[in-house]
């Protein structure tokens, strides 16, 4: 590959990738609420937590909605998450303090992999700029993002860099 088109291709998913990896890292030292109309759970080590109808999950500065959620455990560990609705909804202040917002029919992270999958008309919003399409595959360790592949198309915006204010005497 041409190293300028894979330097685009790098700063491209840097800029719009869904922000896991530089959400506040704070949020994971924080304890995590989870409100249901309904839960069905199984504590043992090897077990799967539902819950559904108008499901909140806080952490931090995190908040999801969604209308159900599964969380998987395996060997005492949380595996996987995986959120449904017409959509779910995640948004995060990052480290910069600034916000991400995510919206997807799917939502299914693996935190083993680290790696999330977005599916089911998503998008993906920050003030770097906007990622939306049918699928989305995001690994929060690496960085890497993968779109689209399904033969649907994806839509990238990159917003461009503030510029400065100008200076008192300045004039244009």
């Amino acid at each position: 590959m041409l190293p300028a088109k894979l330097a685009s291709i790098t700063l491209l998913a840097a800029l719009l990738a869904p922000g896991l990896a530089w959400s506040k890292a704070s949020d994971r030292n924080q304890p995590m609420t989870i409100d249901s109309n309904n839960n069905d759970c199984n504590f043992s080590d090897d077990g799967k937590c539902q819950f559904s109808g108008n499901v909140v999950i806080t952490q931090g500065t995190m908040e999801i909605h969604a209308d159900t959620a599964d969380v998987i455990r395996k060997n005492g560990e949380t595996e996987r998450v995986v959120l449904t609705g017409k959509q779910a909804r995640l948004k995060q202040q990052m480290d910069d303090n600034t916000w991400m917002n995510a919206r997807a029919d799917n939502m299914d992270y693996n935190i083993s992999s680290e790696v999330i999958i977005l599916t089911g008309n998503y998008n993906v919003e920050s003030e770097r700029g906007t990622n939306a399409g049918q699928r989305m595959v995001y690994n929060t360790r690496t960085g890497n993002m993968q779109s689209g592949g399904d033969g649907t198309r994806v839509r990238t915006v990159i917003q461009p860099k503030a510029k400065a204010p100008a200076a008192a005497g300045d004039k244009k």
